[in-house]
C-alpha cells in the first residue's frame, strides 16, 4: 500500500516538474519573441548593406543555440501534458495551448526560416520588413499561449 502510494506521489511530482519546465520554457520564448519583435528585428534595417550579409548568417547561427532548445523543451513538455494530463487541469485548454505551439513552428517553418534564408544571401529591405510583420503572428501567438499555460495552471498554485 505505502509502496504504491509512494510511486503515486513520485508521478504527480514528476508532472508538476514538467509542468513547471513547461511554464519555464514557454515564458522564456514569450520574452524572447517580444524582444526579437520590438528590438532585434526592426534594427535589421540599419545594419549596412556592405555588413549585413554577415551580421544576418552570425545573427542565425548564434540565435539558434539559444532558440531550438527552448523550443524542443516546450514542444515536448506540451505534448507530454495533453498525452498524460494532471488530474484536475484542463485537457481542453493544454491541447488548445499545444496547438497554439503547433501554429508558432509552422508559421517558424514557413514563414521565417525562408526569410532568413533571402537575408542571409543578400540585404533586402522588403524581405525585412515582411520578417517584422510577419513575426507579429508567432509574438502573439507565443504571448496568447503563455498567458493561457498560467491560466491552466492556477488551479495548482491557489
Amino acid at each position: 500500500m505505502w509502496e504504491e502510494a509512494k510511486r503515486w506521489l513520485e508521478w504527480i511530482a514528476m508532472q508538476i516538474d514538467i509542468l513547471l519546465i513547461q511554464i519555464a520554457s514557454t515564458w522564456f520564448m514569450v520574452g524572447l519573441i517580444w524582444l526579437i519583435q520590438v528590438v532585434h528585428y526592426p534594427l535589421f534595417a540599419h545594419v549596412g548593406r556592405d555588413e549585413f550579409v554577415g551580421y544576418s548568417v552570425k545573427h542565425q547561427n548564434r540565435i539558434t543555440w539559444i532558440v531550438a532548445p527552448v523550443m524542443l523543451i516546450e514542444l515536448v513538455t506540451a505534448g507530454l501534458l495533453v498525452f498524460w494530463p494532471i488530474d484536475g487541469l484542463s485537457k481542453f485548454y493544454f491541447r488548445i495551448a499545444l496547438g497554439l505551439l503547433i501554429a508558432v513552428w509552422i508559421s517558424t517553418a514557413a514563414v521565417q526560416v525562408p526569410q532568413h534564408g533571402k537575408l542571409a544571401s543578400r540585404y533586402d529591405r522588403e524581405t525585412i520588413h515582411r520578417l517584422v510583420v510577419g513575426n507579429w503572428l508567432r509574438t502573439a501567438l507565443w504571448t496568447v499561449r503563455g498567458i493561457l499555460v498560467l491560466l491552466i495552471s492556477k488551479p495548482l498554485f491557489i
